[in-house]
């Protein structure tokens, strides 16, 4: 049987719906699929998944990622390939010495492959040499996956054909955040509240956002909503030294890093999401948010800003190092100037272009592309 494999660093809910939504699609073609990860888990995201039904196979299950050298996790990941000999292979990203790995495989076994990325051009500093060399690297696969514009503009930049790039990366099991199926919950808060999840790293500009969020409080007074960070990691002591220095403890809520059951919660009864990055490749919580029905507010330098924001109709972009905007904003959204019920049913609405089928298709497109051009 034809067998596509899928390979990323480890499985986490959204990766699931994704392979999930493959394998659905693919069956109906006749073809098979089987995810291959390199860790059962990993420090930076310590999701707690469950292996479903369709076949996962992990390079190592007892190591967590970065514990297992390059010399134990090669070897084998070669062994497993060998016996699962794919016959197309679509690989998260490239930057992983593991990823690069793989595709040396393929171009050893003369399998076609496939890159699945998020990255646009202003993620970060571009150097001519390393672009470059990218460019000769892409030159290895022979289609691309990627999240939506930006993606696709930065590949063919690099030099992909167009027609090379399809669309559908970057999208999550929108069904689990379905408004319906969450409004149960109970409330974590009995104020309304904006909510924010993230890493607590630099990127995600939480030191702004709560700042911002600390001079909105000023302007908006008993009519003040709450915020809600979820989400942990290295500048956790900073963030909440940041809060108290405010005076904000009984304003802004850390209830650590959550599994997605237990976002849940949050995403029924919030009553606007925020995403402040200030370098994002895409931002896979505003997919969630939307398919929670929620407003959104987005920093305009997020992957997912041109794609899933729909000014004034779904929510509002904003610049990430403009704080009188967001304040504008936040003021804007919780003073009911706008239609918060309606800009929710624009977010479930658009968010539907973006399920997990729109993966699988555009996986399927990838592959017929590759066979047809290898």
């Amino acid at each position: 049987m034809f067998t596509v494999a899928l390979i990323f660093s480890n499985y986490g809910p959204y990766h699931l719906a994704r392979l999930n939504s493959a394998h659905t699609y693919c069956k109906q073609m006749g073809w098979s699929t089987v995810g291959i990860e390199l860790f059962r888990s990993e420090i930076e995201y310590p999701w707690q998944t469950q292996i479903q039904d369709f076949p996962i196979v992990s390079v190592v299950e007892n190591q967590r990622y970065k514990q297992a050298g390059l010399r134990q996790l090669i070897p084998r990941l070669y062994a497993i390939l060998a016996e699962i000999n794919p016959d197309v292979l679509a690989i998260a990203g490239y930057a992983n010495p593991a990823m690069l790995s793989t595709l040396g495989w393929c171009l050893l076994h003369r399998k076609p492959a496939i890159l699945m990325t998020a990255s646009k051009e202003d993620d970060a500093t571009r150097n001519w040499w390393q672009e470059i060399f990218k460019g000769w690297l892409l030159k290895g696969y022979q289609s691309a996956l990627v999240g939506g514009k930006p993606q696709k503009r930065y590949l063919n930049k690099l030099g992909m054909a167009a027609e090379a790039v399809f669309s559908g990366y970057n999208v999550v099991g929108n069904e689990s955040f379905n408004r319906e199926k969450i409004q149960h919950y109970t409330r974590p808060l009995e104020k309304p509240f904006f909510l924010s999840i993230n890493r607590f790293i630099p990127k995600k500009n939480l030191f702004f956002l709560i700042s911002a969020y600390a001079a909105y409080r000023q302007l908006a007074g008993v009519n003040a909503w709450d915020l809600v960070l979820c989400g942990d990691g290295e500048l956790r002591p900073q963030i909440e030294q940041r809060i108290s220095t405010l005076n904000l403890q009984n304003y802004v809520h850390l209830p650590g890093f959550l599994q997605q059951d237990q976002l849940l919660p949050y995403f029924a009864h919030a009553s606007c999401f925020i995403h402040a990055s200030t370098q994002e490749q895409w931002g896979l919580a505003v997919n969630e948010a939307m398919a929670a029905s929620l407003p959104v507010l987005v920093s305009n330098r997020c992957g997912c800003y041109e794609d899933l924001v729909i000014e004034g109709e779904n929510g509002f972009g904003f610049d990430p190092e403009n704080s009188p905007q967001l304040i504008s904003l936040m003021l804007k959204i919780s003073s009911l100037e706008v239609d918060l019920q309606a800009m929710g049913k624009a977010s479930i609405a658009h968010i539907q272009k973006f399920s997990p089928d729109r993966f699988a298709q555009g996986l399927v497109q990838a592959v017929e592309y590759a066979l047809a051009h290898y």
